[in-house]
């Protein structure tokens, strides 16, 4: 095969390649070697991540004494270093993991939390969250859940 042959498909290749890079949502491209030679320098990378919790499903803390219902989520941690460093080292979680968003009560008040996924699970006591701002998103607690009430983008 002569070179410009060779140069000519492994240019197809590449671009192949990289069309199949962009449309499978990869996590990590493991050298800036590889994203060089597919061409991906300064592309949008998306990250594959499943939640493990559904908008709208009730939620508690494991390590502290508050549960809520989910109105976001992030595929990644996407809050300020600021508020991931006021957490004690050895109690940071992860930042590559879905953060959630939570309508959260505990006996005291109601507020919105933002919490890793390592740190939740699922709440199957059948009680309803009494979060005040919950029918701005949801409708009535049904089935253990809240039905989404609006259209989220």
């Amino acid at each position: 095969m002569e070179k410009a042959e060779r140069e000519s498909k492994d240019c197809d290749c590449k671009r192949s390649l990289h069309s199949l890079f962009l449309e499978l949502h990869v996590k990590v491209v493991d050298t800036a070697e590889s994203a060089d030679y597919l061409g991906l320098q300064g592309a949008v990378v998306m990250f594959k991540t499943r939640a493990k919790y559904a908008l709208g499903q009730v939620v508690r803390h494991r390590k502290h004494p508050f549960r809520g219902v989910v109105f976001d989520v992030d595929a990644m941690f996407s809050n300020t270093d600021e508020w991931y460093e006021a957490i004690p080292e050895d109690s940071r979680p992860k930042k590559d993991q879905p953060f959630y968003h939570l309508l959260a009560e505990n006996d005291q008040s109601y507020y919105v939390a933002y919490v890793s996924e390592q740190n939740l699970v699922a709440d199957y006591s059948g009680e309803p969250v009494e979060h005040p701002d919950l029918p701005e998103f949801f409708g009535d607690f049904d089935d253990g859940q809240y039905p989404l009430h609006v259209q989220m983008n």
